[in-house]
């Protein structure tokens, strides 16, 4: 007999092409999926799954059985979401995945008021640099600041993030003055990798110091955040934060970065599932109402020190 379960393990290897990817998606161990992959081809007695240097990868069998295996999910998810959006009650989980430093700095410190409202709703806070999928159940709301990918699914802007260039005085004295009109020579760069939702900041940081070289590339801004305050070098960052790290001081420049919007997203299925839409309220009303902390006006604030050419 088929077990469902099974397919589920199977189809996270095919997609992620690792155990240790599949594994991190299925909050299980990388000898459980290796063992549920062993299972079904057991089952079916035939290889499904070839293991190269770049990953696994899907045999001919693989992918038919992926095709099918995809279509039971989506009837199967598709299910899910039709009995879950009839749910009328206050209570229960609400998966909610957001970029790091939002999850510890935003989102975190709100909840608090939210379980006081509702104590019967359970919030599931997943910090993840990788946009979750909402069609396939990984999270129900997500907060991100580029557009997404998936299908249908809601978005609403809720707000806005002010970026600046920072570092620390220390690494200064050390570098040297910046001159953007010679892009920063003898300068290191802490910038977001490629697939990163900080891209546009990075390349703006990259455009405007163009002769300094990029020591470290991450995908998390608590990272970069981290490195800069402990004289890494010169870092993009959300004002939010950065401006409330004592060690880096924000820098004056020609140009300001371009900021980000927050945006709010759901699957079309679920936005009117009463705990879901209770979550999806709180979390707009919270952006919105820390509006000026996020995009600060420096028409009547002193900027710090600026450290120009």
């Amino acid at each position: 007999m088929l077990d469902w379960d099974d397919l589920r393990f199977f189809l996270a290897l095919a997609r992620h092409g690792s155990l240790s990817s599949a594994a991190r998606v299925l909050n299980v161990s990388q000898s459980t999926v290796g063992r549920r992959l062993t299972s079904l081809e057991a089952t079916l007695a035939v290889r499904l799954l070839n293991r190269t240097p770049d990953g696994y990868v899907p045999t001919l069998a693989g992918e038919e059985v992926r095709e099918k295996a995809e279509r039971l999910e989506a009837e199967a998810l598709g299910l899910e979401r039709d009995v879950t959006g009839r749910d009328t009650r206050l209570r229960g989980l609400v998966r909610v995945t957001c970029a790091e430093t939002m999850a510890a700095h935003l989102l975190a410190p709100s909840f608090a008021s939210l379980h006081a409202q509702h104590p019967d709703i359970m919030i599931e806070l997943i910090p993840n640099p990788r946009e979750l999928s909402l069609a396939m159940r990984e999270a129900d709301v997500s907060v991100r600041m580029r557009q997404p990918e998936q299908h249908d699914l809601v978005v609403r802007r809720i707000g806005g993030i002010a970026f600046g260039l920072y570092a620390t005085m220390d690494y200064i004295k050390e570098r040297g003055e910046l001159d953007f009109a010679e892009g920063c020579p003898d300068h290191h760069l802490i910038t977001q990798m490629e697939d990163s939702r900080e891209m546009t900041q990075s390349a703006w940081l990259t455009e405007m110091a163009s002769r300094s070289r990029v020591v470290l590339q991450t995908s998390s801004h608590e990272a970069a955040v981290l490195a800069a305050a402990n004289g890494g070098g010169l870092a993009c960052l959300a004002r939010f934060r950065a401006d409330n790290e004592p060690r880096l001081t924000r820098m004056e420049v020609p140009a300001e970065p371009p900021s980000a919007d927050i945006l709010l997203l759901v699957h079309k299925d679920n936005r009117d599932t009463p705990r879901i839409r209770v979550v999806l309220d709180h979390i707009a009303e919270c952006i919105q109402a820390l509006g000026s902390m996020l995009q600060p006006d420096d028409a009547d604030k002193t900027v710090p020190r600026a450290v120009t050419g």
